[in-house]
């Protein structure tokens, strides 16, 4: 079990947080905190294994936590939740070590598909001891953190990957190629390729769906 302290300075939006969070196979909330020091605090005594920190608080801004947090050597992750849209917000969460980067608002299956997602992560590297390098690899590539891992292929512009990388984003379920190339407005062919690079590159799963005849469909989501 997962135990997770959701951090949000207005307690309905902390309310529905929690709701969410106690839908998930393997989370509990253990407490809710509205301010940075009592987040700092909740951290000291309750020791979750996960914080969903909004950002902008009454006391202190979100990162400041974290630094806190860090400082008394606490071994927590922390999984970002802000309508904070800057960059360098972004950039800071990472530095910060945060393991995702969740916009408001959301929906439930936005929060789900991440902390499945972190689930998944933290359970690669339960062991004491990994088997080698590439059961590094596999992990670090799910998070984005494998240097040269988001390296695009020769033909592929960092412009569309954008675009189809926020489509997926953006998606409830799976997309096929012809789904996301109708809703970016490239070809086909060319959203396949950029979906094909996002699964190779761990950030994107693909799913296989069986029709009547012919081949699979292969369908995308959005993994890190």
């Amino acid at each position: 079990m997962i135990d997770v302290l959701v951090v949000d300075d207005d307690f309905m939006v902390a309310r529905i947080h929690r709701g969410f969070v106690e839908r998930i196979d393997g989370f509990r909330v253990v407490s809710t905190a509205g301010t940075g020091e009592q987040a700092v605090a909740a951290v000291d005594e309750l020791r979750p294994n996960l914080v969903l920190l909004d950002l902008y608080l009454p006391d202190m801004f979100g990162l400041d936590v974290v630094a806190r947090i860090r400082a008394a050597r606490h071994d927590c992750d922390v999984l970002v939740i802000s309508a904070a849209r800057e960059a360098e917000a972004v950039r800071a969460a990472i530095r910060y070590g945060a393991v995702n980067y969740l916009l408001k608002p959301f929906g439930f299956d936005e929060l789900r598909s991440r902390l499945e997602q972190y689930a998944v992560r933290r359970t690669a590297l339960g062991t004491a001891v990994v088997a080698d390098q590439a059961d590094i690899d596999r992990v670090l590539s799910r998070s984005g953190a494998v240097a040269g891992a988001h390296t695009l292929p020769r033909g592929l512009s960092p412009e569309t990957a954008a675009l189809v990388e926020r489509t997926l984003r953006q998606q409830t379920g799976p997309l096929t190629a012809s789904e996301c190339a109708d809703l970016v407005g490239i070809s086909r062919v060319s959203a396949r390729r950029y979906l094909e690079h996002f699964s190779s590159s761990g950030r994107a799963e693909v799913t296989l769906k069986y029709g009547a005849a012919g081949r699979p469909e292969r369908r995308y989501t959005w993994l890190v």
